[in-house]
């Protein structure tokens, strides 16, 4: 129950972020639509959440948390904070530097990163002035992640989840507020990325201190439980991002097709990320630290539970929305972009490239759990190796797919790379301290498919009957696309309720033990 109590609350602060950043890229299409400025300011959020998101938050998470709470139970509060103060101050120093270098040499890192952008292009130009003005935010970060996996480990799983709210509130503030000060939209847009760092670290640091968690700042020095934890990030940082480095990848080779791809890419990514946040991150915050005290307390019966639990709640959640949005992305994209600056046509080819991602949402989400399984027991290499053979076949796929499929065909070999990825995780895992599938998660996984498979043909009438409404007003195509998802998730619902996999008995039991 803690573990469902901690992914409980991380899922709803993430909800309220994406629904944050919803509207976000309902002003962001409006406003800058698909066209040099778009793909220009995209990039420039790319690549400081690249590195945020594989190291930061996901390599750096996955080494230090294990370690810290490992500290925290064994030498107590005194050692754990001067070891935090210790990590703080090292990456204070390492990321200041390494961030003052990237923005001083950006026109060069803007060719390898986007080849396709050429120099002198209204493209090239302004991605390489809009990333400078989002780079800091990778220190600021990283920085907040070190604060978050504090308060983690301390069972605090609020105030992290909630930060990229700030994150959604602050570019929203710039583009409504700061644009008439800023040459374009996206200026007073990347401005905004680095200002919201900045508001997220001292939020961060003020929950530190308001739960009484020992803090002591050390001067930057490299001792042994420094250097362990540096020595797990260096695998860590291919393991942790490998869907990011896909994404990665797959801008990198849209930035080869004319203006729009890499928009088009973005906005489906953004629909795509809604289920994969809150179910991955949930489960992926969650999840690592209970595990990793479980296998270091021996309880295999515990860390095999914890391990199923968490793969049946991302199946629960992950199959129904990659079937939503492989039977109705038209009407959620028109819905949300489709004004302003964004016309019918990029409505379209965002809806193929969503098809695409949504293939492999399942499987992106179940491998948050595989590869938080091989954290937990400390091993990252195993996840690398299979993170490398992973990204050089999105490569591969990509050239392969894009002339056949376009833009539609690096996203469709994105969610096929994820499936591989599960099939090879799954097959090292595999008796690994018994971390394998138990009986209840084999009995679940096959009602859920035929529950979504229910929730489809449902979905497939309501988007046939509502087709007239999403080519009206905004506020009749939102209250047309709230009724086609309501009807889908009512009819998953009662799917769910007659299977047997989630009874309202069990919800209200749960209520009531929490309450008690």
């Amino acid at each position: 129950m803690k573990l469902l109590k901690a992914m409980a609350t991380i899922a709803g602060f993430t909800l309220l972020s994406r629904v944050a950043g919803m509207i976000r890229d309902m002003l962001t299409a409006s406003v800058l639509g698909a066209g040099p400025i778009a793909d220009a300011f995209f990039v420039a959020l790319k690549l400081p959440n690249l590195f945020r998101r594989i190291a930061a938050e996901g390599a750096f998470s996955v080494s230090f948390i294990p370690l810290y709470s490992k500290t925290l139970a064994q030498e107590g509060d005194d050692a754990a904070g001067k070891f935090s103060g210790q990590v703080f101050s090292v990456m204070l120093l390492i990321l200041s530097v390494f961030s003052a270098l990237i923005m001083l040499v950006m026109p060069w890192v803007i060719h390898v990163i986007a080849p396709g952008f050429y120099e002198g292009s209204e493209r090239y130009e302004a991605a390489v002035t809009l990333t400078q003005l989002t780079f800091p935010y990778l220190l600021l970060m990283s920085l907040v992640a070190l604060f978050g996996g504090m308060l983690n480990a301390h069972s605090k799983f609020g105030p992290f989840s909630a930060a990229p709210i700030i994150f959604n509130l602050t570019l929203i503030a710039f583009m409504l507020a700061g644009t008439p000060f800023f040459p374009t939209a996206g200026h007073a847009m990347a401005v905004g990325v680095s200002v919201s760092g900045l508001v997220q670290l001292a939020m961060m640091a003020f929950f530190i201190r308001h739960y009484k968690i020992t803090f002591h700042f050390q001067r930057p020095k490299l001792g042994e439980k420094t250097k362990h934890m540096f020595k797990l990030m260096g695998p860590g940082v291919l393991s942790a991002g490998v869907f990011q480095i896909n994404l990665f990848v797959d801008m990198m080779v849209a930035s080869l097709l004319p203006a729009g791809a890499i928009s088009f890419l973005y906005y489906a990514d953004r629909l795509n990320q809604l289920p994969l946040s809150l179910a991955g991150i949930a489960v992926g915050t969650a999840l690592l630290p209970m595990l990793s005290r479980a296998l270091a307390e021996k309880n295999h019966e515990e860390s095999k539970d914890l391990f199923n639990r968490a793969l049946e709640f991302c199946f629960f959640v992950a199959i129904p929305s990659a079937v939503a949005l492989l039977i109705i992305p038209i009407p959620m994209v028109a819905t949300l972009f489709e004004h302003g600056k964004f016309t019918a046509h990029e409505t379209l080819q965002t809806s193929y490239v969503l098809m695409g991602y949504a293939i492999g949402l399942p499987a992106y989400i179940a491998s948050k759990v595989f590869m938080t399984a091989f954290w937990s027991h400390g091993d990252t290499v195993t996840p690398v190796k299979i993170s490398i053979l992973s990204a050089l076949s999105n490569v591969a796929l990509c050239l392969l797919l894009i002339g056949l499929l376009g833009v539609a065909g690096i996203s469709l070999a994105t969610g096929i790379v994820g499936w591989m990825q599960v099939y090879l995780l799954h097959k090292q895992l595999k008796g690994k301290d018994a971390l394998d599938f138990d009986k209840r998660l084999r009995t679940v996984f096959p009602k859920v498919v035929v529950c979504s498979c229910i929730m489809a043909m449902v979905l497939a009438g309501l988007n046939y009957g509502l087709q007239d409404y999403f080519h009206r007003e905004l506020h009749v195509k939102i209250l047309a696309l709230l009724a086609l998802i309501g009807g889908g998730a009512i009819t998953y619902a009662l799917a769910v309720q007659v299977s047997g996999i989630l009874k309202i008995s069990d919800i209200k039991n749960y209520l009531k033990r929490r309450k008690g």
